[in-house]
């Protein structure tokens, strides 16, 4: 547990399972999202309707977000994404026995979790500009303006430090828990620590979508 599968690209250092569970994460995303989608009826039946069911409690979420529609489609995707790859965890694939590492959920590796959270750093930065202009940052050349913009600053830095070690933090000690019950009571015993994992898979993924639209609403209100 924790051990990767590496290799390299063009002399860089890469974790080969990470790469093929986060491309087969964002394939089953796209694919379901396809299936809702492709047969579009203005009234809604089946998985239409589960889909707009979806798409509501995502736009909700946002309602208090200025222009929050805007924003649904990072949200929607971070938070499926995320929990895709979380559920990854439990599933057989993990299963399948590689020379070094395993085929375990992607958000394991904080090299993942780190990119997702510089995603969110980068749009909400994005957005807090594109709304404020440089006074997003910038408080005034007084004492209290200066301390002001270098908290503000501090700030942006440990966000995503935050998002990204949280989520790496839960999802790799929940992976090695499963594991070591197995380890200890081969068949039963991990089954309610499995199905409370995967609880915890749909909790960090809430979490980080709840935070990255508290990062907006913070970027993009007249109140910052």
């Amino acid at each position: 547990m924790g051990e990767h599968w590496s290799g390299y690209i063009g002399g860089f250092h890469v974790h080969w399972d990470t790469l093929v569970t986060m491309w087969f994460a964002m394939a089953v995303v796209i694919l379901i999202s396809f299936v809702m989608t492709r047969k579009l009826e203005v009234v809604p039946s089946g998985i239409q309707a589960v889909g707009e069911s979806i798409l509501k409690f995502f736009t909700g979420s946002l309602s208090e977000v200025k222009d929050g529609n805007k924003h649904v489609p990072i949200v929607a995707s971070l938070f499926l994404f995320i929990l895709t790859a979380n559920l990854m965890g439990q599933l057989p694939l993990r299963l399948i026995h590689l020379k070094t590492g395993e085929l375990a959920s992607p958000t394991n590796d904080i090299n993942l979790t780190a990119a997702l959270a510089v995603i969110v750093l980068l749009y909400y930065l994005f957005q807090g500009f594109k709304e404020k202009g440089f006074r997003y940052i910038y408080h005034g050349f007084s004492i209290t303006g200066i301390i002001t913009t270098i908290v503000d600053l501090l700030e942006m830095i440990t966000r995503p430090l935050s998002l990204a070690l949280r989520l790496f933090a839960n999802i790799l000690a929940g992976e090695i828990l499963v594991s070591v019950v197995l380890g200890l009571f081969a068949i039963a015993a991990p089954v309610p620590v499995m199905l409370f994992e995967i609880f915890v898979a749909f909790i960090q993924a809430f979490v980080f979508m709840m935070l990255t639209i508290a990062y907006i609403t913070s970027a993009v209100s007249n109140e910052h």
